[in-house]
């Protein structure tokens, strides 16, 4: 990008305070209107751990970086950019997998702002610029973590299906949601962790979107183990049995994606989104 572009237009300044709007209410209306999700129990924790995450987490850091990457900031940009990917995933899967309930329209509006400030932003980021920024990083531990993500996530994932495929059932998860399939055993396997796959060869190769992936894609590793925490305070309220391996194994995911995310945007330093 040169000098005289605009580093985030207003057309998605405005899709993204939108969104701030849209998912605060939503949130609030999830989290303190006793009995409004009609979900299943079991899933019931995993919602109220969404929004509490949303609401407290995701929305003032999306609009923190906002702030930050409409001035140029390109640290604030691929954190905007990371967090709306964050947004995007958690309405498509209100929109595709929560019971019917009156915020519906709001979540397929939500579903579309993000995707439109997604696409947009991301190809608006200059990824050469964002590598040259990085100047000499270490791309080995950045590689490795993602590979390692994309390995234990499928393998959890993959403990359930494949078993359920090969006896001709439906996964534990699933029957007991009540649900005719899983949203984000499909979002998983079909989108986050090819993306995280992807990003890691292009990293390895040092070619300049795979900087670009990897700054956003931890982004959503961070907030992926902090969703599976927060979910684990709610079926710990409810008298649910958490297994500690998975406490432990998301919160090393978690404390390892915001150390390297942290790293990366020290790395990158006061460079400029607009070059």
């Amino acid at each position: 990008m040169s000098a005289a572009d605009v580093s985030v237009p207003r057309a998605y300044v405005f899709t993204s305070i939108l969104t701030i709007v849209l998912a605060g209410i939503a949130t609030l209306v999830g989290l303190f209107v006793p009995g409004f999700y009609r979900d299943a129990p079991v899933l019931l924790p995993q919602i109220y751990g969404q929004d509490l995450l949303t609401l407290f987490v995701a929305l003032p850091v999306f609009a923190g970086s906002l702030y930050y990457a409409a001035r140029g900031s390109i640290r604030g940009y691929v954190v905007w950019l990371g967090v709306d990917g964050y947004l995007l995933y958690t309405y498509a899967s209100y929109a595709f997998m929560t019971a019917f309930n009156e915020l519906y329209l709001v979540y397929t509006t939500l579903l579309w702002l993000t995707l439109l400030t997604f696409v947009g932003g991301l190809v608006r980021l200059d990824a050469a610029e964002l590598k040259r920024a990085a100047g000499d990083l270490s791309v080995r531990p950045y590689v490795a973590f993602q590979l390692l993500l994309v390995v234990l996530v499928a393998f959890v994932w993959l403990a359930e299906v494949v078993p359920a495929i090969l006896a001709r059932t439906v996964p534990p998860s699933i029957a007991e949601a009540a649900l005719p399939t899983s949203v984000i055993y499909s979002l998983d396997l079909g989108v986050v962790l090819p993306a995280f796959a992807l990003s890691a060869y292009w990293l390895r190769k040092r070619r300049a979107w795979g900087y670009a992936f990897t700054a956003v894609l931890l982004v959503k590793a961070a907030t992926l183990g902090l969703a599976v925490l927060t979910m684990a305070v709610f079926m710990f309220r409810d008298g649910d049995v958490v297994p500690m391996p998975m406490l432990v194994i998301f919160g090393l995911v978690t404390a390892s994606s915001l150390a390297l995310l942290a790293q990366f945007l020290r790395s990158i330093g006061s460079a400029s989104v607009n070059g």
